[in-house]
């Protein structure tokens, strides 16, 4: 039933479906890529601005220290060794000194200054290429002339080249690593939406298929009759099966709409402070199935491991819906004859649902898939495959958990555990039971009744 969809998924539409998945996770790694490349060209280009401008401070700070030098020396003064490293920085370039006069002409105060082009002086700092070097100048006005002081701007340039390198290197090991590091955290991400794809696509196959089934017979049975003239009760034979099958559409219909409306409605809705009565919908549940259990010659028990505190917080209607699948799937199962028992309990913090029969079981194979839409584990009539969906989706909302095994009579046993609610307050009631007389159940204190609730059947076989 479900074969169709899946093969088709590990066709070359699948793969397909995956490569573009691929495609579109590097597409969006590429895009995070670039931004970030050039929010760190950004960072490094102003790093770098900020570096160097400091290191130029620095050398005319020096420089200015050397024309004060300069100007404490008098003039008749001989050469001086530049300052260098011996001074204040070992990776400092030397500083060398000159005076130039009005017109033009420079002498060097230094040993070893290189000789100055001639220009006219600011004041400011500036750079000149000197020497096969640039240098970075500092001047200021005499009575004669002017006092210069420069340096070679080598050792700030080394700076500038070294971290350039640096922040290549780094750079480069962050837009990789961003790029593998997006495209892996886009392909996780989207893997939950390609699964959520996936499994649509498989249950818009199935549900098709299923619908299609009895309207393909409807549509049959209509021209058959239709066809050549037939007795009365042969249209009426006709009109029942149409009837069946007009019913198992109905049936398959209305379970969709309600798996549809309960998984669209928003996660607040499942957050509900009614408490509901385990006990009390267990026995409304055996009451309603008891004709169906009778007809087929069926023995339906009820036992109830504690006595009235076997609380859920939960809606009445999904319980009631929750218990009533649950039976029901035994009730089928149990085949003529059998027995079905139903059980609440109760534990350190946690209560209890049961429901087990004696018919074939579930094969341990198949217990993982009895929760999916239109999966059946056997090929007994009836049904519409959505029923355990409906029931699973009532325990996701409810936080419950499931327990699939075999029973002691034979057949499957089936059991949702629940946390204990907190002590609701004083005062407030536990919603009435569909199924139970107005009041049976109205009693429950904060930890359930002390006694069984009046009008429920004692626990035994229903």
């Amino acid at each position: 039933m479900s074969g169709a969809s899946t093969d088709s998924l590990s066709s070359p539409v699948g793969a397909r479906r995956r490569d573009g998945r691929r495609a579109h996770a590097a597409k969006v790694a590429s895009v995070a890529t670039v931004v970030v490349a050039l929010v760190v060209a950004v960072v490094a280009l102003v790093f770098n601005a900020v570096v160097l401008d400091h290191l130029n401070a620095a050398v005319d700070v020096r420089l200015a220290d050397q024309l004060d030098d300069v100007s404490r020396t008098a003039a008749g003064v001989g050469l001086v060794s530049p300052l260098g490293a011996s001074d204040r920085d070992v990776d400092a370039a030397p500083v060398f000194t000159w005076r130039v006069d009005r017109s033009g002409a420079a002498r060097a105060l230094t040993i070893g200054a290189p000789g100055l082009p001639r220009r006219t002086w600011d004041g400011g700092p500036v750079e000149l290429t000197m020497a096969g070097s640039t240098f970075r100048f500092v001047s200021r006005s005499t009575a004669s002339g002017w006092v210069v002081a420069g340096s070679s701007g080598h050792q700030v340039q080394r700076v500038g080249a070294e971290l350039t390198v640096a922040e290549l290197l780094l750079g480069g090991v962050l837009v990789v690593s961003t790029f593998v590091g997006a495209l892996v955290v886009g392909l996780r991400a989207s893997a939950p939406v390609e699964a959520m794809r996936r499994s649509q696509a498989e249950f818009t196959a199935d549900a098709s298929h299923e619908l299609r089934t009895p309207l393909s017979v409807i549509r049959a049975e209509v021209d058959l009759a239709l066809g050549r003239p037939r007795s009365a009760d042969s249209y009426r034979a006709t009109l029942e099966r149409v009837a069946d099958e007009g019913q198992r559409l109905q049936s398959i219909v209305d379970d969709l709409l309600w798996l549809a409306r309960e998984e669209a409605a928003p996660t607040e809705r499942a957050r509900t402070h009614e408490r509901v009565d385990l006990i009390a919908v267990a026995d409304s549940t055996a009451q309603r199935f008891a004709a169906v259990a009778d007809a087929a010659g069926q023995r339906l028990v009820v036992e109830h491991a504690t006595a009235g505190n076997a609380v859920v917080q939960a809606t009445p209607e999904s319980l009631q819906r929750l218990a009533g699948v649950l039976v029901d799937n035994a009730c089928r199962y149990a085949g003529p004859g059998g027995t079905i028992r139903v059980a609440t309990g109760a534990a350190v913090g946690r209560v209890t649902l049961s429901v087990e029969d004696s018919g074939p079981g579930i094969p341990p194979e198949e217990r993982h898939r009895i929760f999916d839409r239109f999966h059946r584990a056997s090929d007994e009539p009836g049904g519409t495959g959505l029923g355990l969906a409906i029931a699973d989706a009532v325990v996701r909302r409810t936080h419950g958990s499931w327990s699939v095994g075999r029973s002691d009579l034979g057949g499957a046993r089936v059991t949702v555990a629940w946390r204990r609610p907190p002590l609701h307050p004083a005062g407030l009631r536990t919603p009435h039971v569909p199924g139970l007389p107005r009041g049976a159940d109205d009693d429950v204190g904060p930890d359930g009744p002390s006694t069984p609730s009046p009008g429920s059947p004692e626990p035994g076989v229903v």
